[in-house]
């Protein structure tokens, strides 16, 4: 029996996002763990979808590193201890030009929720030897891949049965609001004052051009959830900004629109209640010094889960935003048992 488990990357091209709005590639490699044993036996096995954060994609998973451990290492170790059972692993890419999707449907960006979906769902479930079933597959991730699983989870109970939240984007008035000014101000130092001059600006715009403009994530940060959240064809950016880009002022109707997909304002939706209250497990933690102050999003959003009968656990540990992949010892532990 093999005592090794391995990494199939599977290039997916995808039909729908074929000629998407920024020219991103529709050809995506998609890393799947098979875990040790996989090839000597016909048993089926339950799958965990990982969604990475923003400005990143799966194969970064994989990425060797001096002082931690890879997602392959880490679910080798586990399973050869024993704290979860063998289970298939896949690490979608949701990277666009501007650093991500959020996974979520967008005029600006592209249809990367029914990539997820409608697409690579079903391929994995055709390819490998799934437990093709709700109660057999959950969807996991860790900052925008938080925010993208919880979302996911929501709208879909058809497909996910466990869901695991790790410092999820929610409650944007605190996790969003404070980063607009630094978009103001990096903006302004590149004379992108207008739609007219931003649209121009990321016509041209290269992810891995050098030099970088000066404070470049402060930029692609909005401009990448404006992207996701507030999509509009008409502006020369293909999508409204939520504030007035010479005065700072919040421009209250684009903000509404941001809210809608806010997974605490989400939580109002009935459907969506119902959906979490399918779930075999509801996970979320954070670290209680994050610094876009996501563990008073996850408080308010657990407090909601309280109010109308989600069964969940909610962990808060000593740690910010980053470096907090230990965490998922404890949520694949989580997610091995609600699949028991």
């Amino acid at each position: 029996m093999s005592t090794e488990s391995s990494i199939i990357i599977e290039t997916v091209t995808s039909e729908v996002l074929q000629n998407n709005p920024l020219g991103d590639p529709p050809t995506r490699r998609v890393p799947v763990y098979l875990p040790p044993g996989y090839e000597d036996n016909q048993a089926t096995y339950p799958v965990v979808y990982m969604l990475a954060g923003f400005t990143g994609r799966g194969t970064f998973m994989l990425n060797d590193s001096a002082f931690e451990e890879t997602i392959q290492e880490r679910l080798d170790r586990l399973i050869a201890s024993e704290i979860i059972k063998p289970l298939i692993m896949v690490l979608p890419d949701g990277f666009t030009r501007y650093g991500g999707s959020q996974y979520i449907n967008s005029s600006a960006n592209g249809l990367y929720e029914d990539h997820l979906i409608t697409e690579l769902v079903p391929l994995i479930d055709k390819r490998y030897r799934t437990r093709a079933e709700a109660g057999y597959r959950a969807i996991m991730g860790k900052s925008s891949g938080g925010y993208g699983a919880i979302v996911q989870a929501m709208r879909h109970p058809e497909l996910f049965g466990a869901v695991a939240c790790h410092s999820g984007d929610m409650y944007f008035e605190y996790c969003y609001k404070p980063d607009f000014v630094k978009f103001l101000n990096a903006a302004s130092r590149l004379n992108l004052t207008t739609p007219a001059a931003l649209g121009q600006f990321l016509a041209n715009f290269y992810p891995k051009m050098h030099p970088k403009p000066n404070n470049l994530f402060d930029l692609l940060n909005i401009l990448g959830m404006a992207a996701c959240y507030s999509p509009n064809p008409l502006s020369p950016c293909g999508f409204d900004l939520p504030f007035d880009m010479v005065t700072g002022e919040l421009r209250p109707e684009v903000w509404q629109r941001w809210l809608q997909h806010d997974p605490i304002t989400m939580l109002e939706n009935e459907a969506h209640i119902a959906a979490l209250q399918q779930m075999k497990l509801v996970y979320l933690d954070c670290g209680n010094r994050d610094e876009y102050a996501l563990h008073y999003g996850a408080r308010i959003f657990v407090q909601r889960l309280q109010e109308v009968g989600v069964p969940h656990i909610h962990e808060e540990f000593d740690g910010t935003h980053r470096s907090t992949q230990h965490r998922y010892d404890v949520s694949l532990k989580a997610i091995s048992e609600a699949f028991e």
